[in-house]
C-alpha cells in the first residue's frame, strides 16, 4: 500500500514527497479512514511506528481554511519536548497548507503564549497544565474545538495528569471527535476511555506490550551500581558499535550521579537531560544528541517519552524500570522507522522482580549475557544499596509525641492571664464602685459621706 491509496490532497502529497516517504506504516494505514470518518478512536501501536502522522494526515486533509481565531484542533502530549517535536512534524506535513500551529507548555512566559494565542490559531499542541491555565484565563477559547487528540496517554496518566485531563474534558464542547494513541493499554487508560469516549473504534496494530521485532534485546545480571558503571564504560569504549546511545536511569539524582561519573571518560561525547534542567538546556541536549555532536545521552523516563530521534543504535536501561510499560517506551527509542535497534538492561538482585514483570508483559525471556572478564566487579555500594540496620531493642527511650518541644517554656507571672469567667464584671464593679442601680446617680456621694 502506498500513500496514493489514502486519497490525500495535492499539498499533502507534495509534503510527503519532500520527506521521502512512499508507504504508510500499518498504524497510519489502519487509522486513516477511522479518523477521517469523525468517529472516536483508540489507537494501540508500538512506539516508533509513526503515530503522529497517523492522526495528522486525515486531520489536515479535512481541515478547511478559516480566519477564525479560536482553535479547531487540540493535541495533548505529556512533555514540553514532545510539544516541540509534534509542532515540528505538523509544520513539515502542512508545508503547503495555510495552517496556523502553536505549541504551548509550562516553564516559559505565559504572557508570550497568551499573545500568540490571541493572534488566532488552527491547531494547538499543549501539555495539560499550561493548556488549562490558558483556558482558565479566558485567553484561549475552546468553544470551536472539533477534534481532541491525546498522544502518549498512558504516559500522561503515569505522570499524574489524570485530574488535569478530567478538568480539560469538562471545559471542552460536548460535540467533538476524541482520538487517543497509546503504546500500552493499562487499566487507567481503559477507565478514561469508558468515562469520556463515545463508542470508540479500536485500531490495534500489536498486542499491548509487544516489542518491535527489529529490536534485539539482551540483559546483564549486575551486582551493584559501581559494577554497572564499569560495564557501561567498557561497552562505550567501542565507539563504532555504540555510536548513538540513550542511557535510561530511574531518577534525577541518579542521572546527575551517572553523568558526573561518565564525564571523566567521555567528556565531549556526553549530555544529560531531566526535569530539573532548564528548558533551553534540555532542548539543546536533545538537539546535540540528535545531530550527533554527543553520542551518549543520559535521561530519565519523563524526559525521553515519545521523542523521535533517528538512528539511535542502543538503548541501555542502567536501572530496570519498576513498571513494564516504561521499559516498552524506553526501548521504543531505538529501531524506529523499521531500522535495526538494540536494547540492553542491567539488573541487580533487587531488580529481578521488575525484570520478571517486563518479560511477562512481552511474553518472552530476554537472552542473558555474561559480564566480560575485563570488567571489574566492585564491592563498593552507594547509599541506596546499603542495608538499613533497624535496632529493635534500642535502649534509648522513645520520644513522647505529646511532650512539649525544646522551645516550650512557662509564661512569666505578669503575662499569665486568669480566666475570670462571669465574675469579671462584678470585680470591676467593686473596684471602681459603680452604682448598683442605674438611676441612683448620688449613690457614690452618699457612701463617701
Amino acid at each position: 500500500m502506498s500513500f496514493r491509496d489514502l486519497n490525500l490532497n495535492t499539498p499533502l502529497y507534495n509534503a510527503i514527497d519532500d520527506l521521502g516517504f512512499t508507504q504508510p506504516t500499518p498504524i497510519q494505514a489502519e487509522a486513516f479512514n477511522v479518523v477521517a470518518s469523525g468517529k472516536d478512536m483508540v489507537g494501540i501501536a508500538q512506539t516508533g511506528t509513526g503515530k503522529t502522522f497517523a492522526y495528522m494526515l486525515p486531520i489536515l486533509k479535512n481541515l478547511k481554511f478559516s480566519k477564525q481565531d479560536n482553535p479547531r484542533i487540540l493535541i495533548l502530549v505529556p512533555t514540553r519536548e514532545l510539544v516541540v517535536q509534534v509542532v515540528d512534524e505538523i509544520e513539515k506535513l502542512a508545508k503547503y497548507i495555510n495552517t496556523r500551529v502553536l505549541g504551548v507548555y509550562g516553564g516559559t512566559n505565559i504572557n508570550t503564549q497568551k499573545q500568540a494565542v490571541a493572534q488566532g490559531q488552527d491547531i494547538i499542541v499543549a501539555t495539560p497544565g499550561r493548556l488549562y491555565d490558558l483556558a482558565v484565563s479566558r485567553v484561549l477559547q475552546l468553544k470551536s474545538l472539533e477534534r481532541l487528540v491525546i498522544d502518549e496517554v498512558d504516559v500522561m496518566l503515569d505522570l499524574g495528569f489524570r485530574h488535569q485531563l478530567i478538568n480539560i474534558f469538562d471545559i471542552l464542547p460536548e460535540r467533538r471527535q476524541n482520538i487517543m494513541f497509546s503504546a500500552t493499554m493499562t487499566e487507567d487508560v481503559d477507565e478514561l476511555i469508558t468515562d469520556f469516549f463515545t463508542a470508540p473504534q479500536k485500531v490495534s496494530i500489536a498486542i499491548s506490550g509487544t516489542p518491535l521485532e527489529n529490536i534485539s534485546q539482551t540483559k546483564y545480571s549486575v551486582p551493584n551500581y559501581y559494577t554497572k558503571l564499569n560495564l557501561l564504560v567498557h561497552l562505550f569504549q567501542d565507539a563504532e558499535t555504540y555510536n548513538k546511545v540513550l542511557v535510561f536511569v530511574s531518577n534525577k539524582r541518579m542521572a546527575d550521579r551517572l553523568f558526573e561519573a561518565l564525564d571523566e571518560f567521555f567528556n565531549e561525547e556526553l549530555c544529560v537531560i531531566h526535569s530539573n534542567k532548564t528548558q533551553n538546556y534540555r532542548l539543546r541536549s536533545i538537539e546535540q544528541f540528535r545531530e550527533g555532536v554527543n553520542r551518549i545521552l543520559v535521561a530519565t523516563d519523563v524526559m525521553a517519552r515519545g521523542l523521535d530521534i533517528d538512528n539511535v543504535s542502543h538503548v541501555i536501561n542502567f536501572d530496570t524500570p519498576d513498571y513494564p510499560e516504561n521499559y516498552m517506551h524506553r526501548i521504543g527509542r531505538t529501531g524506529r522507522a523499521e531500522r535495526e535497534g538494540h536494547a540492553i538492561v542491567f539488573s541487580t538482585e533487587k531488580e529481578q522482580d521488575s525484570l520478571a514483570k517486563i518479560e511477562a508483559l512481552m511474553q518472552m525471556e530476554i537472552p542473558v549475557m555474561e559480564i566480560p572478564e575485563s570488567v571489574q566487579i566492585s564491592t563498593e555500594l552507594i547509599e541506596e544499596e546499603r542495608t538499613v540496620i533497624k535496632e529493635r531493642n534500642n535502649p534509648t527511650k522513645r520520644r513522647d509525641i505529646d511532650a512539649p518541644g525544646p522551645a516550650f517554656h512557662e509564661k512569666s507571672e505578669k503575662n499569665s492571664k486568669e480566666n475570670l469567667g462571669g465574675s469579671y464584671k462584678f470585680k470591676i464593679a467593686a473596684k471602681y464602685k459603680k452604682p448598683k442601680t442605674r438611676g441612683d446617680k448620688n449613690y457614690n456621694k452618699r457612701n463617701k459621706k
